[in-house]
């Protein structure tokens, strides 16, 4: 089953998904001359997957759905096909991953349980990871249930679970983002039981370095009382990203040991990991900038 669906600019496939996506045939515009740019070779494809086992992968979907994307590279439309990746054949077709908010270790293991836990771990295409998908991008994870937390180990990052306590103690918080559509205008971030990062660990040999997207405001601090994991437990130094992009407000020379749970985007190489939620707000620039600087790069024009 597939609904057809897409914006002047960028024709949109969303394959696998519910009829009640049908919702964007009518919200959304469709042209012919999207086809006749693609016949005529002027046209870049990408399938962005978005792993459907548990957690919010709806919302993910929908935010792909609405984007609207020139190549920068080739000036270009871009074809975003939408797949919703349950098993490994699903996965395969697929440019990019994204893994959604959740349960973690619920995600780990239906993925262990559908055959595709070991293929993520050898997916070298780019993968964006939000929340719970944060925690499995990293290397390692402290506060895991027992019996512990497969991991992709994708990035070299140490993140502590539910690092800002319960539920009840979820927030918003106005970010500026590095290299995102109009930086100028604040990212409003949702963190919901998000994960936080403890440690900038050793760069994996042959793997580039961690670099920062997102701080949270200094003045944001998870509290003593609900927080399980304190500032001297993710103190450390953070190199500035060098990624040649604009520098925005809040990012500065660090010389000094600071409370890295304010880390709240971060990029290795072609992965994204974001320890809140962009998917639950209508700001799509977050996918726009996934798709965009780690999808697209990878892709050559008109394919």
């Amino acid at each position: 089953m597939s609904d057809k669906v897409g914006k002047v600019g960028t024709k949109h496939q969303v394959v696998g998904r519910p009829r009640e996506s049908a919702f964007f045939a009518l919200t959304n515009f469709y042209h012919p001359s999207h086809d006749l740019r693609a016949l005529a070779g002027i046209m870049s494809t990408v399938t962005v997957g978005v792993l459907a086992l548990q957690g919010g992968f709806h919302e993910h979907l929908d935010a792909l759905a609405r984007l609207s994307i020139v190549d920068p590279s080739s000036s270009s439309y871009v074809t975003i096909i939408t797949q919703a990746v349950k098993t490994p054949e699903e996965l395969s077709v697929c440019d990019a991953l994204i893994i959604p908010g959740g349960e973690s270790t619920t995600i780990a293991l239906l993925a262990r349980i559908s055959g595709l836990l070991d293929l993520l771990k050898q997916y070298e295409k780019p993968i964006w990871g939000t929340c719970a998908g944060a925690i499995l991008l990293s290397r390692q994870v402290v506060g895991t249930k027992r019996g512990g937390q497969e991991v992709l180990a994708k990035m070299d990052l140490k993140t502590g679970r539910n690092g800002w306590g319960s539920q009840v103690e979820s927030f918003e918080a106005d970010l500026t983002v590095k290299g995102m559509k109009d930086e100028s205008r604040p990212f409003k971030g949702v963190f919901i039981r998000a994960p936080v990062i403890l440690s900038l660990l050793p760069t994996t040999p042959g793997q580039p370095p961690v670099e920062v997207i997102a701080r949270l405001p200094e003045e944001i601090t998870p509290s003593d009382e609900s927080a399980p994991f304190s500032a001297v437990d993710a103190l450390g130094i953070c190199i500035p990203s060098n990624t040649g992009l604009p520098t925005p407000p809040n990012e500065r020379e660090i010389t000094q040991p600071e409370d890295l749970r304010h880390l709240v985007a971060l990029r290795q190489g072609n992965h994204l990991l974001t320890t809140f939620h962009p998917e639950l707000t209508r700001d799509d620039r977050f996918h726009e900038l996934f798709v965009r600087e780690f999808v697209l790069p990878g892709i050559s024009p008109a394919t």
